[in-house]
């Protein structure tokens, strides 16, 4: 008997129940759901006896994916990010080539057997960063703004410039002639149908909000409609929905520019409920199985990829900003691995990859080890960070970059930053 679904269920009321109490402290929500996942599936009890490689597996993450995408890409007010340009822009166009370079050759000197494609696919996979993984590094207002932000906004974008890094990567290894007809249909269809769906949705919320046309419970409906119609709509003609859902949310925010979590609230709660789902499943059928399959090189490359895959490339990024030190190292630390990671795995795995087994072993200890040390290490780090920013910002020249202000991007959850408990 499957009682999936039933444990879902159950883990998402008790985790609810005592939601009030997590907040502020060094267990979070996706700790909990992963170590019930690990427990409820065949590892420990078989409560929930889907395979790895099933289809339910891959349309859960690809829709839940698809659902955060088209909600961090129409968060991100793109002309405030234009205009300021300052970190995001050295973490996602320096250090996130950095990463991916520095994660392949991590990769090529643990894992001999790996193909060259294979070591680079490893890298690509573990390049996203998932700020709702340590949510108090993006929602505690005492940290300087600027800094919160800048993490706020890569993690917002950094897993749908991924998207079609991976497919253009795993097209090469197809022969010559399939990189280009990757970028002519998974990459082009899925750009003109997320870019289609998303100005069609937003047209309608401008005009038909202005005449009082939509009721307001529709209007939390049109973006998950926007997303599901840019996702199907790109797989249809043959190209990424994943793609095409990261830009229909860009264009829809570009247009509707939903504020104060308004348009998109319904939109952030599905796709904080899909991730729950997800994270379970993923403990239960994807990391639990893995842990009798670990290696030493698989253990050091996961600890390398949390660490100095993520920070030297962080450290090289900020080079010349006028970050202080505390800065870069805070930033450099707080990069989780979570839910773009264990999708790109996943269509990796559907791929018939060779060595998927290092791939996907890898993957899923570095995203268990991350959903634990991120989550556990947030809100003390956080706390003494933030302790460190208040103590500098009544010096003469103390912390000049990070007292910049920074636009507000909401983040993913509360539509206003919270405070961490003292």
């Amino acid at each position: 008997m499957d009682w999936g679904l039933a444990t879902l269920g159950l883990t998402l009321l008790l985790v609810a129940a005592v939601s009030g109490r997590l907040t502020g402290t060094s267990l979070t929500p996706p700790m909990v759901v992963v170590v019930v996942g690990v427990l409820a599936g065949p590892l420990v009890l078989g409560d929930i006896t889907v395979g790895p490689s099933s289809e339910t597996v891959r349309t859960l993450a690809e829709a839940t994916l698809a659902v955060v995408l088209f909600s961090d890409a129409s968060r991100i007010d793109l002309a405030a990010l234009r205009r300021e340009k300052g970190l995001p822009i050295r973490l996602l166009g320096i250090g996130l080539p950095l990463t991916i370079a520095l994660g392949a050759l991590a990769a090529a000197a643990l894992f001999g057997s790996l193909s060259f494609g294979s070591v680079v696919i490893l890298g690509v996979i573990l390049a996203p960063t998932d700020a709702g993984l340590g949510s108090a590094v993006v929602t505690d207002a005492r940290l300087p703004q600027r800094v919160r932000q800048s993490l706020n906004v890569e993690s917002g974008l950094n897993d749908g410039i991924c998207v079609p890094v991976l497919l253009i990567v795993l097209a090469a290894a197809e022969g010559p002639a399939h990189p280009a007809k990757v970028l002519l249909e998974a990459i082009g269809f899925g750009i003109v149908g997320g870019a289609v769906a998303g100005a069609l949705a937003g047209a309608i919320v401008t005009f038909g909000g202005r005449r009082g046309l939509i009721e307001s419970a529709w209007l939390q409906i049109i973006p998950v409609a926007a997303a599901v119609l840019a996702y199907g709509a790109a797989g249809a003609l043959g190209g990424s929905g994943l793609i095409a859902a990261f830009m229909a949310g860009a264009v829809f925010g570009g247009i509707a520019h939903p504020g104060d979590a308004g348009e998109t609230r319904f939109t952030e709660e599905a796709g904080a409920l899909l991730t729950a789902a997800t994270f379970l499943v993923f403990g239960a059928v994807l990391l639990g199985p893995e842990l009798d399959h670990l290696s030493w090189q698989i253990v050091l490359y996961a600890g390398l990829s949390l660490t100095l895959v993520r920070m030297i490339p962080v450290a090289a990024a900020m080079a010349g900003s006028g970050a202080r030190k505390p800065t870069v190292a805070f930033i450099g630390w707080f990069g989780p691995r979570g839910l773009a990671s264990i999708v790109f795995a996943v269509i990796v795995e559907d791929a018939h990859w060779p060595h998927t087994a290092t791939i996907l072993t890898a993957t899923y200890l570095t995203v268990g080890l991350s959903v634990m040390v991120h989550g556990a290490s947030a809100v003390p780090l956080v706390r003494r960070y933030a302790s460190w920013f208040s103590s500098q910002s009544g010096e003469p020249g103390g912390a000049p970059l990070e007292s910049v202000p920074a636009h507000e991007h909401r983040v993913r959850g509360p539509a206003a930053p919270v405070r961490a408990k003292a």
